[in-house]
C-alpha cells in the first residue's frame, strides 16, 4: 500500500508529509486496518538489556516525540519502539523550513533541533497507550539549558521517564541543538554519566526495577575521540550504545539539490560512517556493552551488515520514509538468515 501513498507525501514539505504520515498511521490503527500497512513479521525472539525483544528490529527515535502515536506504531510489527527526543519543558525547534528529502540519495537532512510538547506531555501519552513491548525514551536538554546545567535536564526528565520506559536513551549527539554534542567530550560526559548512574541507582530502588540507560553518539567523532569514550563508557555503568545519530558531513551528497542546508543527514549517504563507527566500538568494547546499529538502514541486507559489524539490534527512522512498513519484515528475515546460517 505505501508505494501508492509515497508519491503524494513526496509531493509535500517534508516536515508536513512527516506529521500526515503519522496522522495516516494512527487512523490505519484506529479503524483496524494496519495489517493492510505491512504484515506483522514471524517473532525472531532477542534478548538484550536483559529485555525480551521479539523481534530485534525497532523504530528509532524522531518519528514519535511526543510518544503520542505508541500503540499505532507497534502494530506495524517493531519489535521495540523509540520515542522522543523529550525535554523537560515543551520547545518549538528551530524555524521553518528544518527538514528536506534527497531523493536521488534516499537521504533527509533535518535541523528540527528537539521540537516537543515537554516531557510532561509525552509521560501523559505513554501512560494512555495500551502498548505492552519494549518502549525506548530518548531524552534531551533544552536548547537554552547551558552545558554546564545540562546534567540537571537530563536527570529531570529520566526521573519522569523512568516508571515507564523500558530503557532510556541519553541523547547527546544531535547536530541541531547547538553545543549539545560537545557533551561527548571525555570530562563532560563523565560529569553527566555521574549524575545519571546515581540518579538511576537511586530510582532502581525505588521502583524495584533496574532500567537500562543508553548512550547515543554521533559519527562524526575522531578516533582518538572514540577510544577515549570505549575507556571511560564501561566503568561509566552504560549498559548500551546507539550507533549512530545523523551526520554532519555533506561528502556523500555533494551537488545535491538542499545539501549544503544546516543539520543532520541521515538515509543512505550514512550508512557507510556510521557503520564502521559500529565496528569500531564493537572491536574496542569486545562485546562488554551492547550496540544498537542505526543509520542508513534502506534494505535487508543493510539491516544484516549492522548485525555483521556488531550490532545486537538495528533501528531506523529514514527507511520508513523511503520503503515504508515492508522494510520492518524485510530487516527481521535477513537477520533470522543470518542467525540461521550461523547456527
Amino acid at each position: 500500500m505505501y508505494s501508492f501513498v509515497r508519491p503524494f507525501l513526496f509531493c509535500l514539505d517534508a516536515e508536513r508529509a512527516h506529521d500526515l504520515g503519522l496522522r495516516g498511521i494512527e487512523a490505519a490503527h484506529r479503524a483496524g486496518l494496519s495489517p493492510l500497512l505491512a504484515p506483522r513479521p514471524a517473532p525472531l525472539p532477542t534478548r538484550v538489556f536483559g529485555l525480551d525483544f521479539p523481534n530485534p528490529v525497532g523504530l528509532a527515535a524522531g518519528l514519535d516525540k511526543n510518544g503520542a502515536h505508541v500503540d499505532a506504531l507497534a502494530t506495524l510489527g517493531f519489535g521495540f519502539v523509540e520515542i522522543g527526543t523529550t525535554t523537560p519543558r515543551p520547545q518549538p525547534g528551530n524555524p521553518k523550513p528544518r527538514m528536506w528529502r534527497l531523493p536521488g540519495h534516499a537521504a533527509v537532512i533535518n535541523r528540527l533541533g528537539f521540537n516537543n510538547d515537554g516531557v510532561e506531555a509525552l509521560v501523559r501519552n505513554v501512560e494512555k497507550a495500551t502498548f505492552s513491548g519494549v518502549l525506548g525514551i530518548n531524552i534531551g536538554k533544552n536548547r537554552d539549558t547551558p552545558n554546564e546545567r545540562a546534567a540537571d535536564d537530563y536527570r529531570y526528565c529520566l526521573e519522569r521517564v523512568y516508571p515507564r520506559a523500558s530503557y532510556v536513551v541519553v541523547n547527546i549527539s544531535s547536530p541541531n541543538t547547538q553545543g549539545l554534542r560537545d557533551l561527548q567530550q571525555e570530562e563532560a560526559l563523565r560529569r553527566l554519566l555521574g549524575t545519571l548512574g546515581e540518579a538511576r541507582e537511586r530510582l532502581a530502588a525505588r521502583h524495584g526495577a533496574r532500567k537500562p540507560l543508553l548512550l547515543k553518539l554521533a559519527p562524526d567523532l575522531s578516533e582518538a575521540e572514540l577510544d577515549g569514550l570505549a575507556a571511560q563508557l564501561c566503568a561509566a555503568g552504560v549498559d548500551g550504545l546507539i550507533l549512530t545519530n545523523t551526520t554532519v558531513d555533506r561528502s556523500a551528497v555533494t551537488g545535491a539539490p538542499h545539501a549544503e542546508e544546516a543539520g543532520g543527514l541521515s538515509g543512505k549517504p550514512l550508512f557507510a560512517k556510521a557503520t564502521a563507527v559500529l565496528r569500531g566500538m564493537a572491536e574496542r568494547l569486545g562485546g562488554a556493552i551492547p550496540l544498537i546499529g542505526v543509520g542508513g538502514i534502506l534494505a535487508g541486507a543493510d539491516a544484516a551488515a549492522k548485525a555483521a559489524a556488531g550490532a545486537s539490534l538495528v533501528q531506523f527512522y529514514t527507511g520508513l520514509i523511503y520503503r515504508g512498513p515492508a522494510l520492518i519484515g524485510e530487516c527481521v528475515e535477513a537477520l533470522r538468515s543470518r542467525r540461521q546460517a550461523a547456527a
